[in-house]
């Protein structure tokens, strides 16, 4: 990689929409370096030849002594330095996060910044995980001398490696591609990217080794996330290589247990055919997931019928799953006195608490997620996004759904991360606003374990 910048476009910035060259810095939030191609507005990265360091330093990247971390790797923060609305912008994650403000506030492209870095630790393309990239660059972004344009998002997951850090540049015109990444952890970079000759389909890649030779080079697909394939890449021979995959697994695992939901009361008013059980983003199979998970745990279930029961009108002995003659499957409320109620004939926040309570008492193998098959699911902990956590629901509904959840992520093994128009509407639950109203994470009054995160239009 030579010690030019990784992403060099002197006098430019980096991600456009972030005025003034020296307002961020690098990628990782470290100070210096020129500008990132690709993404005008923002400094870029330092050189390789000052941040990628030799096998003494090796230590830096480990856990410190005493300090305890998670068995499971969860994400700690989010970084949007220029992303849609947000500018240099960075949200502390908990095991329940509630964005909070009111409509354009930014909510909802927070929520989608997580999905998209969850999708491209999964291994997908740039080009699937963003269809519309133009819209994810700041809006007063100006294109560099070359016409092009980005954006930059990142996150911290902490876990048994401690906390590693994943910040990733996108240059989204002319070309959409990745034009740089950086995984980091304890003030060592493991992995370094940067597009270097912009008439071929890959970037120049940096990795730790800390044997003979400090760093591995070669060149990885710029549609790509690095991070995601850096198993089949490394050997894991030196004790740098094993760091740097260690490091990588659990960025990895971390951002594949995500779930991504947003229910939508008019798919799941119909019957659906009997199809594999797992449970859609929009829960329109929500019928089939009912018939499929009523006989194999009884107690959840029990527990699902109890918060039905708390939050839907009339009264509920039962939900149950019916299949019809044509192989189709609906669901029914069972009123106790013979009486059955279709799911169609319940109102959209009704509809929308079912699902979602259905969504935070089942797990990886009812819902429609990619785990990592090679890790034990002991060492893996969901998280679920929703968006628009409190829309259409009730403030009694609210109530049941932010304390259901809160218990949830008491047990650890899953994690939620929703928006809601406004927090004081979600009864027992408050916060602070943070510096400026940008960020801030918040107390709770009657639910504990609560992070408030306020936005500001």
């Amino acid at each position: 990689m030579g010690g030019s910048s990784v992403f060099g476009v002197s006098g430019a910035s980096a991600v456009s929409g972030v005025s003034g060259g020296s307002a961020v810095s690098a990628v990782s939030g470290a100070a210096g370096g020129p500008g990132v191609p690709g993404v005008p507005g923002v400094r870029g990265v330092v050189s390789q030849s000052s941040s990628v360091r030799h096998g003494d330093e090796l230590s830096l990247a480990r856990p410190a002594g005493g300090v305890t971390h998670p068995d499971r790797p969860r994400l700690t923060e989010l970084r949007l330095s220029a992303f849609a609305r947000h500018r240099r912008a960075v949200f502390p994650l908990g095991a329940f996060t509630l964005f909070a403000g009111p409509s354009g506030c930014g909510k909802s492209s927070a929520l989608r910044a997580y999905e998209a870095l969850a999708r491209l630790g999964g291994g997908a393309a740039v080009g699937e995980v963003f269809p519309d990239p133009v819209a994810c660059v700041p809006e007063r972004a100006r294109p560099d001398a070359q016409r092009r344009r980005g954006f930059r998002i990142g996150c911290t997951v902490d876990g048994p490696e401690g906390p590693v850090r994943l910040d990733v540049a996108v240059q989204a015109e002319p070309e959409l591609r990745i034009v740089g990444e950086r995984l980091s952890a304890g003030g060592v970079v493991l992995l370094e990217t940067a597009l270097r000759d912009p008439s071929r389909p890959c970037v120049q890649a940096a990795w730790y080794t800390a044997g003979q030779s400090p760093v591995t080079r070669a060149p990885l697909p710029d549609d790509r996330l690095g991070t995601a394939l850096l198993p089949l890449r490394v050997a894991g021979r030196t004790d740098g290589q094993r760091r740097v995959l260690a490091a990588a697994e659990q960025m990895v695992v971390a951002l594949r247990s995500v779930f991504a939901c947003d229910p939508r009361p008019e798919g799941m008013r119909r019957p659906v055919p009997v199809g594999t059980g797992r449970l859609l983003g929009g829960c329109d199979n929500l019928a089939d997931v009912l018939w499929r998970t009523r006989a194999e745990c009884g107690r959840r279930y029990a527990q699902l019928v109890g918060a039905v029961r708390a939050g839907c009108a009339g009264a509920v002995a039962d939900v149950v799953a019916e299949v019809l003659g044509d192989g189709t499957v609906r669901a029914v409320l069972d009123r106790g006195d013979g009486v059955r109620t279709e799911l169609g004939r319940l109102g959209d926040g009704e509809l929308r608490y079912l699902a979602l309570v259905l969504v935070l008492l089942t797990g990886p193998g009812v819902l429609e997620v990619d785990p990592v098959g090679e890790v034990p699911e002991a060492m893996q902990a969901l998280t679920v996004l929703a968006d628009g956590l409190d829309r259409g629901l009730d403030p009694v509904q609210r109530g049941e759904l932010v304390g259901l959840a809160a218990r949830m992520c008491e047990r650890g093994h899953i994690r939620v991360v929703g928006a809601v128009s406004d927090v004081s509407g979600v009864p027992g639950v408050g916060g602070t606003a943070g510096d400026g109203g940008v960020t801030g994470a918040g107390g709770t009054a009657g639910v504990g374990g609560v992070t408030v995160v306020h936005l500001e239009p």
